[in-house]
């Protein structure tokens, strides 16, 4: 198992060069690594270990039910899992169906949980292919080894005076930039959102309450309680197969099937419920931020100031006002990755030939 996971540590291995934010980042990397660990574990213990197992009358091949149960479907009566389980009924949510088809609740869903965890993570790695794309490595590009402050005077010289040729060239023209790394965060928000709305639909409308149920079942009374994992994630249901008798009469026999890769479903969408609501506070209060960034000018110099506090206020307030968003947030991100002594030399240098070309051409 060591060995089918270890290859993700890549994934989430130290970057020298932040192109993104933290929150971005626990959603492209994390959560990916996250989903494809749980789908990983899932498809070994679907396909590798016993998923169910179902108690069949004698004559009927046990691997065969088991087999039919498990590419069909199983069935529980949900009335059966508000009584009591050993007296009233054999388990939670096993009963006589009576014949009521209505009143059954089938469960399809558990032979297709690898393929939608998958799927999960190919759509939240998304966000981080599409912004390493766009971005094309230009940071790293015009960084130039300055994010480590050891190196010769000459060379540094060379290379600050070659970034500031850089951003003044292109001052006004990195609007784009900044607009398509927010337009990915965003993409973060909507994809949780949808995911949410997508696990939701696949266990039919019994994901978004899951944790809040989880959570209050500690709290009510012994006779009241239904433990909603349970109820979800069944350990026990029911299996009808038919077949022809001996003078090709059809009989149905019943079965009944223990399912024990539901105690791993239960568990890991109980983690990725509270995982998903965090998430989605964070990158909600992440957006609300962005879109302050770019409806109040006048907080950039304060964010500018405070990513580096060698920055004077009226250096950082001279440059955010003579620049654009998109260059203002190429100097924030600047800011998080160059040593902090020539990131103040190279944005004070700065300020001034922007006030100096400002001011020859009015």
């Amino acid at each position: 198992m060591y060995k089918l996971l270890g290859g993700f540590k890549e994934y989430l291995k130290w970057q020298d060069i932040v192109v993104d934010n933290a929150v971005f980042r626990l959603h492209n990397l994390f959560t990916t690594v996250l989903l494809l660990t749980c789908s990983v574990i899932i498809t070994a213990t679907q396909y590798v270990g016993t998923p169910i197992q179902c108690i069949v009358n004698k004559g009927l091949p046990a691997r065969a039910i088991n087999t039919y149960c498990w590419i069909t479907s199983t069935f529980t009566m949900p009335d059966a899992f508000l009584r009591r389980a050993g007296s009233e009924v054999a388990h939670p949510g096993v009963a006589n169906d009576y014949g009521e088809e209505d009143s059954k609740k089938y469960y399809t869903y558990y032979q297709w949980v690898c393929f939608v965890l998958f799927f999960q993570a190919v759509m939240c790695y998304t966000p981080h292919w599409l912004w390493r794309a766009w971005e094309g490595n230009l940071l790293r590009t015009i960084i130039m080894g300055l994010n480590v402050g050891m190196c010769k005077e000459e060379d540094k010289t060379k290379k600050k005076k070659a970034l500031i040729e850089y951003l003044l060239r292109h001052v006004k023209r990195h609007n784009m930039y900044a607009l398509r790394y927010w337009f990915c965060e965003c993409l973060c928000l909507i994809n949780i959102i949808g995911q949410l709305y997508l696990m939701n639909h696949f266990f039919d409308g019994e994901f978004f309450s899951y944790g809040l149920r989880v959570m209050s079942f500690s709290q009510q009374a012994q006779e009241e309680r239904v433990d909603p994992m349970v109820y979800v994630f069944p350990r026990v249901t029911k299996c009808t197969f038919h077949k022809f008798g001996p003078s090709g009469t059809i009989q149905k026999h019943d079965s009944l099937c223990v399912l024990p890769l539901n105690i791993v479903n239960e568990k890991t969408y109980i983690f990725l419920w509270f995982w998903y609501i965090i998430m989605a506070t964070l990158l909600a209060l992440l957006v609300v931020y962005r879109a302050l960034i770019l409806a109040l000018p006048s907080i950039r110099p304060r964010l500018l100031h405070t990513r580096n506090r060698y920055i004077s206020r009226e250096v950082a307030e001279a440059i955010s006002r003579k620049t654009e968003v998109g260059d203002w947030w190429v100097l924030y991100m600047l800011g998080r990755n160059m040593d902090p002594l020539i990131y103040r030399e190279v944005v004070s240098e700065l300020a001034k030939k922007i006030e100096t070309a400002a001011s020859n051409n009015p």
